[in-house]
């Protein structure tokens, strides 16, 4: 699932519902503890033995323990069986809600599910401050390449299906961002967008011989937009054209649905919140993991990254981002999306650009990819329908054709091939 400053209240939200649904059956199951009847003894009459024993009770030197109370307590309509229904209900929706209540429930299985997918060749990259980068690399190695970054929260993994339906045909370079999928944390703990811009350019300088097409989604897009402002000398040399993907132009919270409410809670709430999530955040890993198993998560992710038609390994791959990332990476790189702005940018962008934005997208609005395609000299403008923030997953095939056509339209001459 996707992670913006904004996604941080959902996050508390979820936490703390799914910690109330667990410690409401841990208060049922002690109730029904309580609840449980001492045992009686059978008194059996003195002047006949004979007489059929007589349930009475028989004053106790102490009260029964639990394991002998359970071992006369037989159900029925009463309390302790009410209670004992109550716990079980909760520890089920709790432990395993996402099977039970869950929109995977309600999702048709697809031919071709996204998953962990390593293949081609594997580099790590080490940055001047000692954090590791993975990259891996797919495709023929004389083939146009392109470079894809992914958004903030997932991991690579994210493009599976560029993987399969592209690499027999392009060079393509996949990079995990710092504290995601198999790249190591920051070492310094800086997940602002310029220095994920500067571990882009490693990124590039390590494995293209020839002029790149940059590929970024949601904070992935920012990535790309920050590396154009502050390496103009790349444009046109070392990246001959740039794909941008279900992204914004400026901090995140001013072009997503309910903007003018987010932006007001930006400093009284969504702040105090991030910084709260680090000091907090084995905690806050601890509620994720919560509500990942009660497929609270998976309606999040549902609501906000998909338009209906998803797969059901569609949805469970995008929700299981939930518990795979650490809340105190995220929400680091939540804190520097609140300072990005890269509208400036825009219209000194010197090489051709693909916008592509989803068309419900509550996230990125449309309206967002439309403002950065007015303002970039050479842009074009594609809108993937239906769809929402995770379209490029969605839509996998409609995606995949937008990056051939920009490679046969933008990569120089001698390095393209037929779309």
């Amino acid at each position: 699932m996707p992670f913006l400053p904004s996604a941080i209240l959902g996050m508390w939200f979820r936490g703390l519902v799914a910690v109330a649904i667990l410690g409401g059956s841990v208060y049922f199951f002690a109730r029904w503890a309580r609840e449980l009847p001492e045992p009686v003894a059978p008194v059996v009459s003195e002047s006949d033995p004979r007489q059929i024993p007589v349930q009475s009770e028989l004053p106790r030197r102490s009260p029964a323990s639990f394991g002998e109370r359970l071992s006369h307590w037989r159900p029925g309509w009463d309390r302790p069986t009410a209670f004992l229904a109550g716990a079980l209900l909760l520890t089920i929706v709790g432990t395993l809600g996402r099977f039970v209540t869950s929109p995977l429930l309600f999702r048709r299985s697809g031919s071709d599910e996204p998953h962990a997918d390593r293949q081609g060749e594997i580099r790590q990259i080490v940055r001047p401050d000692g954090t590791t980068l993975e990259v891996q690399i797919i495709g023929p190695a004389d083939a146009p390449a392109l470079v894809l970054t992914h958004g903030w929260g997932n991991d690579s993994d994210a493009f599976y299906y560029v993987k399969q339906q592209l690499g027999p045909k392009f060079r393509l370079v996949f990079w995990d961002l710092p504290g995601h999928g198999r790249s190591s944390p920051a070492v310094n703990n800086d997940y602002g967008t310029e220095r994920l811009a500067s571990d882009l350019r490693a990124v590039i300088e390590a494995t293209a011989t020839q002029p790149v097409t940059l590929v970024g989604h949601s904070l992935g897009g920012m990535t790309v937009l920050t590396l154009c402002r502050l390496f103009p000398e790349l444009l046109g040399s070392r990246v001959a054209s740039a794909v941008l993907v279900h992204t914004t132009y400026t901090n995140p919270l001013r072009t997503m649905s309910m903007s003018g409410l987010y932006s007001a809670l930006q400093k009284p709430l969504i702040e105090p919140l991030l910084h709260l999530t680090i000091w907090l955040s084995p905690v806050v890993w601890l509620m994720n993991w919560l509500s990942y198993l009660n497929g609270s998560a998976h309606r999040s992710t549902a609501r906000q990254s998909f338009a209906g038609t998803e797969t059901r390994g569609q949805l469970n791959l995008a929700s299981s981002y939930t518990v795979q990332t650490s809340p105190a990476v995220l929400a680091r790189g939540a804190l520097g999306m609140l300072r990005y702005d890269a509208q400036d940018a825009l219209t000194r962008l010197t090489i051709p650009v693909q916008v592509i934005a989803a068309e419900s997208d509550p996230v990125c609005l449309p309206e967002a990819s439309q403002f950065m395609a007015s303002r970039i000299p050479s842009a074009r403008l594609e809108t993937l329908a239906p769809a929402r923030h995770l379209g490029l997953m969605e839509r996998n095939q409609d995606f995949s054709a937008l990056l051939s056509t920009v490679v046969a339209t933008d990569v120089p001459a001698g390095q393209r091939v037929s779309a």
